[in-house]
């Protein structure tokens, strides 16, 4: 029997929508409930304890949405929240994680740079996941706030974002990293800057095919998948300014994309 349901992913912003499009190119028989939080965006200049309430706000929304799977498309939220998440709530939750493994596998020069927001990096989470598995490099950080509201404004072309953009990118190849991760779902949409910036020798990682391929196995190993022949839907919520946020679908989705509230 096909399960319609949809699979519920948000961010606090438009950030996971770049996870949302590869879940799309992957299962594109199913549905999807996207949620952009961004009343209370970013996450990554929250406390711990605002992250947490607003990802149990949205995900209880996405209940009432009755969903199957919820992705936790933010590398703050999943860090913070994931966990509690899991414990509480009975249904598959998918998170993000900074590529960190890869890029300790793929470096030359021994030193990985990690563009993240500063509640990311300071998390306990993320520091467990580096001393795990990529004790055996140097991970260089790079808090990068202004590129958050850089992709929120759109501004998103070398002309726009390619000052901010060195400012983060430059420290950490003055270091000594030839691999970069992107671990904030937001630097996706600005990938084609930040390799333009890095520069040829400098490789980019970023994590949205992995997550997809990981929505797409969890749905498979619980039965959850559609078997419905016909193309999904997808629908797309925020809790701020419905008129940024159908400017933001339309460059970034499509024209079809229609904003609701939440």
């Amino acid at each position: 029997m096909a399960d319609k349901r949809a699979i519920g992913i948000f961010d606090s912003g438009i950030g996971g929508l770049p996870i949302a499009q590869k879940v799309r190119e992957l299962l594109p028989n199913e549905n999807l409930l996207y949620v952009a939080d961004t009343q209370f965006a970013p996450y990554g200049e929250k406390s711990e304890d605002e992250v947490l309430a607003r990802a149990q706000a949205v995900v209880e929304f996405m209940l009432s949405q009755n969903v199957k799977a919820i992705v936790v498309a933010c590398n703050t939220a999943t860090m913070i929240a994931i966990k509690t998440l899991r414990a509480k709530y009975d249904l598959p939750f998918i998170g993000v994680e900074p590529g960190v493994k890869p890029a300790a596998i793929h470096t030359q020069s021994g030193v990985i740079g990690v563009l993240a927001t500063e509640k990311t990096l300071s998390s306990k989470a993320f520091d467990a996941l580096a001393k795990r598995v990529a004790g055996h490099v140097e991970v260089v950080i790079q808090p990068s706030p202004k590129l958050v509201r850089l992709v929120e404004e759109l501004k998103l072309n070398p002309d726009e974002a390619c000052a901010a953009v060195e400012s983060y990118v430059q420290p950490l190849i003055e270091k000594g990293a030839d691999t970069i991760i992107l671990g904030c779902t937001h630097f996706a949409h600005l990938a084609p800057v930040i390799e333009l910036v890095a520069g040829p020798n400098i490789s980019v990682i970023s994590t949205e095919t992995a997550v997809a391929k990981e929505v797409l196995r969890r749905l498979e190993n619980e039965n959850l998948l559609s078997t419905q022949s016909m193309d999904g839907e997808s629908a797309f919520c925020s809790s701020g300014d419905l008129a940024l946020f159908q400017r933001q679908l339309t460059r970034l989705w499509g024209k079809d994309a229609l904003a609701q509230k939440f």
